[in-house]
Order: structure tokens, then C-alpha cells, then sequence
């Protein structure tokens, strides 16, 4: 189910008003509300895949509970080993089982040896990639002795199946969404207000954004070798706005539905691309991956408290498998190739942590170093986003071959013609830039006609750019 379909706008505020309809002090009751009305929404897609969220679920907490009980530390390694071999083996086999087959016969092809090996007709589960994430840090949690393990199966499987957050992020750490579904729960009509302004911004970006920009995207890049050079480098910066309005544009509505239900998720992107080293993109885009990916890889393999070689090391790491987690292919893998490129000159410099607040904070306009320093950031996000867009290695090197050996054109009908997508993105960053320093976006200051003539307007602009089709968001396939 799409949060962009006529479906979900029907399932949303029927499962509203039955939830609402139960009194805070039944908890569990609203608890089992949220677990069927999660595995409707799940189930929606493919409901043969119910059987597999459960049987995850069911691992973790019974493994997270004796992980707790168990008083010998050679007992706890063990269990932990069972949820982590569990999880993951079923995240290799639905996700990676086919690129492992294909890239073991390519290598023998490449040798001369041909290899009678097909790959296997194999479905990924929507959202697998989150989920696994989701429970495996539950369980590393309990062993590492900072969370108790839940006691209440129905709750356990609620914070597994949340459905707001299920399929797509944010990736919710257990001591942070747990505890909502032990606690009380009113209807809060200003956080609901919230809520559906953060739904508004979410659907503005999916469906005015990124759904136009996908239509020129898919073009361009499938006839990238007769585009003109100055088109490749607009479809560079068009997928640059296609997926961070997709993927921010799904955060935004997920937490804006959860904010509707009393439920309040992390923050997972804080306007990247005013960014100005690639150090400070990482701390504000796929926020919940990146410090997931901190506190359960980098940092037990050493961090950067180790020696020069050992920061090298495990920067490529992160990155690289950050890369892998997102496909099984080589062109994310060398896409986080490239992020550790950019980021090791600042790690090995010292300058990593050099911007931590926020561009031009407490000042309407950057300076001229930040503007040059945003910019150079954001063309080397768009360069590396063509390897994380294209289709094979090949496809994402002529690509970028293309915008250096093509001739360039100027067609000035184009602006005529994608005049209103151009005034979206135009926009969208003037409110991204407006609510910078805000975790709450479309919280808008100033007069309330003004405030709600934006609103207006957002809510227009979302039926009236609307592709007029159902499109499904980009990370559905991670």
C-alpha cells in the first residue's frame, strides 16, 4: 500500500477513528490495533511475506529474552549469533543470493570458463532491509546490556511492524519506539495539526517532486548517449531531487502519520543539501541508517580511536557496505566507494566535525564561502548519484563520459516547458532553507492567513502536478 494511493487514503482514517475510538488506558488494545492494521498494510503488497515478519519477529524477542536471562557471557554470544545469523541470512538469501550467483558466473566468464549456474526466481520482500535493521539492533541492545527485553509479545510485534515506518524508514531504534506502546496514548490536537502538515510536506516532495522528476530522469538516463552534455548534467541534478524528495518525502509523511497516532519517530533528514562538506551530509541525510550503521559497525571496529590506517580502514568499511545495504549491485557498491573518497581527506584532516551547526545559522543568507562550499558538496552528491541511479557500471561511466564528450545544446523551451517543476524545486529549497533550523517542517512564523495560504497552496500544487499515476517510492527496493 502507497502512501500516494487512493488505498491508503482510505485505510488511514479508518484505522484512525477505530483507534481513537479506544479509551488511552487500553493500551493493549490499541496496541492490537496497530499490530492487524500493520499487517493489513504490509500484507497489502504480497501477504505470503506476513509469514516472514513474523517469524523474525518471533526470533528476536524470544532470543532477546533469554539473551537477559542468561547469567554466562559465552551463552549470550551465542544467542546474539543466532538472531544476527538469522536476520542477516534471510536479508542474503531475499536480497543478495542473485548478485552473488551472477558475479560468481561473470567472474568465470571473464576467465573463459562458462558456468551453467542461473540465478533463481527469488521476490524481495518490501522493507526487509529496515526491519532486519530494526530488530537486529534490539537484540544487540539487550546484550549489550542497555535495554531490557519486552515482555509483551503484542507490543514486540507492533514496534517490528509499525506501519508508518515499516517499509521504508526511519530505521527506529527499540529504546526510542518501544516504550510508546507501554505508555498512554491521548489524542494531542496540536500534534495531529503537526502531524498533517508534515504529511502535506511529505506528499508535495513525493508526488509534485519526485514523481516529476522521475519522468525526466527515466529519459534521460535510458537515452544518455544522444543526450546533449548540459542534459545528462540536468538529469544528474533532476535524480538528485527525485530521490531526496522520494525517500525524505516517505520520512516525512511516516512521521507525520506516527505524530497521528501519538507516536513520535526520529528525525531521519535535516535539509542535506545545504550541506557544506560531504562530513555534514552524512549527519543529515538517511539519518537513522548513518548512525546505525556508527554505532553497530564503525565504532566496535575501532571508530577513529585507532591509528591512520585503521580510520582509513574503517571509513571504507562503513561506507562500502553502506553502499551494498542499499542494492545488489556494483554500481551502489563503488557509490559509497566514492562517498569514503570524498569523506577521507576530512576525517584525515581533522575536519570532519568542522561544520556541526546549522548553514548561515541566525542569519538569513550565506556567505559567499558557505554558497561556494554548499554548492561544491552538492556536485559531488550528483556525481556520485549516477552510479547510485544507473543500471550498470557501464551505463553510469558513459553517463558521465557523456557530459564531457557530447555536445551541448540549449533548448530554451525546456525551462517553458518544465516551468512549473522548475518553481517546485525552487520551492521546496526556499522552504527547506526557511525551516533549516527546524526538526518540524512546514512549522511556519508569520501571519496566520500567510501560513495557511501556503498550505493552500502545497495542497493544490499535489493534485494539480500530479503525474495522475501511483508511484512507488525508490526505497521500496532497498
Amino acid at each position: 500500500m502507497l502512501f500516494n494511493s487512493l488505498a491508503f487514503a482510505l485505510f488511514l482514517p479508518i484505522v484512525f477513528a477505530i483507534y481513537w475510538s479506544i479509551p488511552a488506558r487500553q493500551i493493549k488494545w490499541q496496541n492490537v490495533v496497530v499490530l492487524i492494521s500493520s499487517y493489513v498494510f504490509y500484507g497489502w503488497w504480497d501477504w505470503r511475506f506476513l509469514g516472514l515478519i513474523l517469524f523474525s519477529s518471533l526470533v528476536d524477542f524470544t532470543i532477546g529474552q533469554r539473551i537477559a536471562k542468561a547469567s554466562n557471557p559465552s551463552a549470550k554470544k551465542m544467542l546474539l549469533g543466532i538472531s544476527l545469523s538469522v536476520n542477516l541470512g534471510l536479508l542474503a538469501y531475499f536480497k543478495y543470493l542473485n548478485f552473488f550467483i551472477e558475479s560468481f558466473v561473470s567472474a568465470f566468464d571473464s576467465v573463459g570458463i562458462a558456468m551453467n549456474v542461473s540465478s533463481l526466481h527469488i521476490i524481495l520482500p518490501v522493507g526487509i532491509s529496515f526491519y532486519t535493521f530494526q530488530t537486529l539492533s534490539y537484540s544487540i541492545d539487550i546484550y549489550r546490556g542497555q535495554l531490557e527485553p519486552s515482555r509483551n509479545l503484542v507490543s514486540f510485534l507492533a514496534f517490528v511492524s509499525f506501519f508508518p515506518q515499516l517499509v521504508a524508514g526511519p530505521i527506529e531504534r527499540a529504546s526510542n519506539l518501544m516504550p510508546q506502546f507501554a505508555r498512554e496514548r491521548k489524542f494531542d490536537y496540536q500534534e495531529a495539526v503537526l502531524g498533517m502538515r508534515q504529511i502535506l510536506w511529505g506528499l508535495f516532495k513525493k508526488v509534485v517532486i519526485a514523481d516529476n522528476c522521475a519522468m525526466l530522469v527515466d529519459q534521460i538516463f535510458s537515452t544518455y548517449d544522444t543526450q546533449p552534455g548540459n542534459m545528462l548534467i540536468v538529469g544528474a541534478v533532476l535524480f538528485a531531487f527525485q530521490i531526496y524528495g522520494d525517500f525524505s518525502g516517505y520520512s516525512d509523511i511516516a512521521i507525520g502519520v506516527s505524530r497521528l497516532f501519538g507516536f513520535n519517530l526520529m528525525t531521519n533528514f535535516r535539509t542535506p543539501y545545504f550541506s557544506r562538506d560531504i562530513a555534514e551530509f552524512w549527519r543529515r541525510w538517511h539519518i537513522s541508517l548513518s548512525t546505525w550503521f556508527r554505532d553497530y559497525l564503525y565504532i566496535p571496529l575501532g571508530g577513529s580511536r585507532g591509528g591512520q590506517k585503521m580510520r582509513i580502514r574503517n571509513t571504507m568499511i562503513i561506507f562500502l557496505v553502506s553502499g551494498f545495504w542499499h542494492g545488489a549491485n556494483w554500481t551502489f557498491v563503488i557509490w559509497g566507494g566514492l562517498n569514503a573518497l570524498f569523506f577521507l581527506p576530512l576525517l584525515l584532516g581533522g575536519q570532519n566535525r568542522s561544520n556541526l551547526n546549522t548553514v548561515a545559522e541566525g542569519r538569513t543568507f550565506p556567505t559567499f564561502t558557505e554558497l561556494r562550499q554548499v554548492l561544491a558538496t552538492f556536485a559531488l552528491t550528483c556525481l556520485a548519484w549516477v552510479f547510485f541511479r544507473a543500471e550498470s557500471l557501464e551505463q553510469a561511466l558513459g553517463y558521465l563520459q557523456g557530459i564531457f564528450s557530447q555536445a551541448w545544446s540549449l533548448d530554451p523551451m525546456w525551462l517553458v516547458v518544465h516551468a512549473p517543476l522548475v518553481v517546485s524545486i525552487l520551492v521546496l529549497l526556499g522552504l527547506d532553507w526557511h525551516n533549516r533550523t527546524r526538526d518540524v517542517p512546514l512549522n511556519l512564523k508569520g501571519r496566520p492567513l500567510s501560513r495557511k495560504l501556503v498550505y493552500i497552496a502545497l495542497g493544490l500544487s499535489v493534485f494539480l502536478l500530479s503525474p495522475g499515476q501511483e508511484v512507488s517510492f525508490i526505497y521500496f527496493q532497498f
